[in-house]
């Protein structure tokens, strides 16, 4: 599965909370396998919406949709998972 690039935000949020190995290392697998069990990959409520969430380490989570017009991942967020 392919991912279209990071907007700026993303990349400030990733470089502001030091996420860079970690956030690298789950991009790859979820570009390998999105059912992998380390990303944890949820539907998240509304489900008519269509964005997942994957685990990114225990406190942070990145946030996608399926770019069926383009066949890729967009990442679109990334958030504090228990805040």
């Amino acid at each position: 599965m392919k991912i279209l690039p990071l907007s700026k935000l993303i990349e400030k949020k990733i470089k502001k909370y030091n996420l860079q190995v970690k956030f690298s290392k789950q991009l790859k697998l979820l570009c390998l396998n999105p059912k992998h069990p380390s990303l944890n990959v949820e539907l998240l409520e509304p489900k008519e919406f269509g964005i997942y969430s994957f685990r990114i380490d225990r406190k942070f989570r990145g946030l996608f949709i399926f770019r069926e017009d383009k066949k890729a991942l967009e990442i679109i967020n990334i958030t504090v998972h228990y805040h």
